[in-house]
């Protein structure tokens, strides 16, 4: 934290304590600790099982504001409202001087607080993770309220160009402050990680859900197995609710010895178990795991959906289309194929690109410079110096 600038009281409100969101807000809040911020967290009590009880407890003694957990469901429920009131009484006791909702249902709570009397005027500050921006069932109704709540929003902050794009579509003009903080790693991401002797030629890594893709993939290796190479075997890293679907897709296709399912794992931990990480997903706005991947010297086979562009720079011209097994069995086959020093040059290629534009200080001083211009904007910027916005 700069001399200029004093410490504010940030609370941060987000529904699932799970995936590439949670991860974003358990760096963000370090790092704004780590400068003198005072910090909290509002988070659902209902998702992330063990795993989140262990990253809450590891974070929760460097944060001043502490943290609180209720129920939150995903979809529009009847609970709402008691959890509105309960982040109303969390924001009336901690005074923050930013209030700040990530993912759809955290920034809908974080915003429609503004409603609320007796909460003094926080900065309200909102980031999109995708979620509701998918054109998903239910797309015309979620867009309905966030347009509701868009008057109560002060900065949108975008963690990729994609999503800002998404935001202007779906919602349309709004008076908040626009501003981009694009996800990013720490430095120690940036270290190789080898596959295990015996691993699997290709490796997905993520949650099991429709959106993510992972049909396709198990189409394109059966393709691959028809056409090219019966010996290639998948291994597929994570939990969801496409479990029981996809297992039995590979039972259809005869590939039960050339698939293996694991739990959820670290990702470090995943990219062990292949050589190749494969992300087939039909929607997305800034995959942590594609950036991960590159950073860990793996060979990504991604497709050309939501900000994947903007982390493969230079080399965007390496993404597939969606939904198109037989393009990605083509891109599988050219990537086992691949002369062994071209590959690590273009690993090398997106890694330093990866590297330069997507650092967690980079991000984390551009999260700051928006509350700051947001402050400005509002004229509660006494000793807290102004930034220029993108």
């Amino acid at each position: 934290m700069l001399a200029s600038e004093p410490s504010l009281r940030i609370l941060h409100v987000l529904r699932s304590p799970v995936g590439g969101l949670f991860r974003h807000v358990l760096d963000l809040a370090r790092q704004q600790s780590a400068r003198g911020h005072a910090v909290g967290m509002i988070v659902d009590s209902l998702t992330g099982g063990d795993a989140a009880i262990r990253e809450i407890a590891r974070i929760a003694p460097l944060l001043r504001l502490g943290v609180a957990r209720l129920p939150m469901r995903r979809k529009p429920h009847p609970g709402d409202l008691r959890a509105l009131a309960r982040v109303r009484r969390e924001i009336a006791r901690l005074k923050p001087d930013v209030v700040h909702g990530h993912g759809s249902k955290g920034g809908f709570y974080a915003r429609a607080s503004g409603f609320l009397p007796g909460l003094g005027d926080p900065l309200r500050v909102y980031t999109p993770h995708g979620g509701s921006f998918h054109q998903q069932p239910g797309y015309p109704l979620y867009m309905a309220v966030e347009r509701l709540v868009a008057g109560q929003t002060d900065v949108l902050m975008f963690e990729s160009d994609f999503i800002a794009g998404e935001y202007s579509m779906g919602v349309g003009p709004t008076p908040a402050l626009k501003w981009v903080a694009k996800n990013g790693l720490r430095p120690e991401e940036f270290t190789p990680v080898a596959a295990k002797p015996g691993a699997a030629e290709f490796l997905y890594v993520g949650e099991l859900s429709a959106y993510k893709g992972v049909d396709t993939l198990i189409s394109a290796l059966a393709e691959l197995h028809r056409a090219e190479n019966d010996e290639a075997r998948f291994a597929i890293v994570g939990a969801g609710c496409e479990l029981a679907r996809l297992a039995a897709m590979v039972q259809r296709l005869g590939l039960n010895r050339a698939v293996a399912f694991f739990g959820a794992l670290p990702a470090r931990d995943a990219f062990q178990l292949g050589h190749i990480v494969v992300a087939p997903s039909r929607a997305e706005s800034l995959p942590y795991l594609v950036m991960e991947a590159i950073a860990a010297d793996k060979t990504v086979i991604a497709t050309n959906v939501g900000g994947v562009a903007e982390i493969f720079g230079p080399l965007s011209d390496r993404l597939i289309p969606r939904d198109n097994p037989q393009a990605l069995a083509r891109a599988m086959v050219a990537a086992l194929r691949r002369d062994a020093r071209e590959a690590a040059a273009e690993r090398a290629q997106l890694s330093r690109h990866v590297a330069a534009h997507f650092s967690v200080e980079a991000m984390t001083d551009s999260v700051l410079a928006g509350y700051r211009a947001g402050l400005a904007r509002k004229g509660r910027a006494q000793g807290i110096a102004s930034g220029a916005a993108p």
